[in-house]
């Protein structure tokens, strides 16, 4: 008996990250917190193991009134709040074209939104064979299939022609195709597309532009201030400068991350375009889908993010702030990364964000012979994830070669 729809009926949530966590939370009372290597959350913990909130971020939420909090925001996003989303998002690269926005309920809304108004149901989502599990729950809800090409080359570079050649797969099915790329810091990987990769990205957009075909670019940023210094880290954007009207280019904001604001679920969709018409349907199908979805986004995370940036003073407090977790997380995945290469334990390339990977045959396999020594790390479909966000200095020491010896004893090197 089922009172479900038939296209609900089969839906059954199976999310490896809160396993493994509450795998972790199990060993922690059995054995004292002190005892495990937790590896497994996507937040930022200090040394003792605790949620690493950015205090100026605190402090500013914290002193809002209760109508900041309470009133009801605009469906669209408090018009500051979007202002300077944009501001952020490009900093000093901003592309020349029409650019807009609209709050979401973080980078997953985002995502969601860039999926709902830009697939076709019963067609083909594009994205990496490392990619965050979510898109592909996201792609099903929406009535669409995610499907993958091999990110990393022999030589682990990214594999450009893997990509060209399932676009290519992908356009003989559809005419139209949304390609998900997570750059700078991907997760799980830590991997980062150069700008060389994406004139070759760009290069193939246009040539079937000109064939009359329609691209989608949804670049999910939501690890870029954990990837170097801003600018830097978004050279690639001037690039989306005047490309043809039926390739559009948008970025998945969040807050979670650059913010420390996981539980405020803010951020938002970003678009830009050659063509003003474009971004007006873009600004009008997105608004309906918010109102048929969420109605409105958290307002007082939108004010405490308008706050910090319109005050000089709090800006640079808060960017101090972050970059010191931006050292600390980079510190704990360059002393895996070092003793990775020492013991011969073949770690994905890493250059920056939350998480580091490995690959692996047996996933689950692995990861069930790391709780052996009391290291609890996420198995993913194509490896393991190592969560660096998550694990103090003093315990990374030793990891990585306790994943290779998880890995010589489940795949028998």
């Amino acid at each position: 008996m089922t009172m479900a729809a038939s296209h609900g009926a089969t839906k059954k949530l199976r999310d490896a990250i809160f396993g493994a966590t509450a795998a972790c939370n199990k060993a922690a009372e059995k054995y004292g917190l002190d005892k495990v290597t937790n590896a497994t959350i996507g937040m930022m913990m200090d040394d003792a193991g605790k949620i690493a909130v950015l205090p100026t971020v605190e402090k500013v939420f914290r002193s809002l009134s209760a109508e900041d909090y309470f009133r009801y925001a605009p469906i669209a996003g408090v018009p500051e709040y979007l202002a300077e989303v944009e501001k952020l998002v490009f900093a000093d690269n901003r592309p020349e074209g029409f650019i807009a926005s609209c709050a979401t309920s973080g980078g997953t809304g985002a995502i969601h939104h860039a999926v709902a108004n830009y697939v076709e149901r019963g067609t083909k989502v594009l994205t990496s064979d490392w990619f965050w599990g979510t898109y592909n729950v996201i792609c099903n809800e929406c009535g669409c299939k995610l499907v993958n090409y091999k990110l990393f080359d022999e030589d682990n570079n990214f594999n450009i022609a893997a990509y060209a050649n399932k676009v290519a797969e992908i356009y003989k099915e559809q005419d139209s195709l949304l390609v998900i790329i997570n750059t700078p810091a991907h997760n799980p990987t830590g991997f980062s597309l150069t700008e060389e990769d994406w004139d070759q990205v760009l290069a193939l957009a246009k040539k079937y532009a000109a064939q009359g075909k329609k691209m989608s670019i949804l670049v999910d940023i939501a690890y870029i201030d954990f990837a170097g210094e801003k600018n830097e880290t978004r050279r690639f954007m001037k690039k989306f400068s005047n490309l043809p009207e039926n390739v559009l280019v948008m970025f998945s904001f969040s807050m979670s991350k650059g913010y420390t604001a996981y539980g405020q679920r803010t951020g938002a969709l970003v678009a830009v375009s050659a063509s003003e018409k474009v971004i007006t349907e873009f600004q009008d199908i997105n608004k309906y889908t918010s109102r048929a979805t969420w109605s409105n986004i958290n307002r007082g995370a939108m004010l405490t993010l308008v706050k910090i940036q319109q005050d000089e003073e709090l800006r640079h407090q808060y960017e101090a702030e972050r970059d010191s977790f931006y050292q600390t997380i980079r510190q704990r995945a360059q002393v895996f990364m070092t003793e990775a290469k020492a013991c011969g334990l073949p770690a994905l390339p890493y250059n920056g964000g939350f998480f580091l990977s490995v690959p692996a045959a047996d996933p689950q396999a692995v990861c069930n012979k790391l709780h052996d020594d009391l290291i609890f790390a996420v198995p993913l479909k194509a490896g393991v994830r190592v969560a660096a966000c998550c694990v103090p200095e003093a315990k990374m020491h030793g990891v990585a070669e306790k994943v290779l010896k998880a890995l010589q004893a489940v795949e028998n090197w």
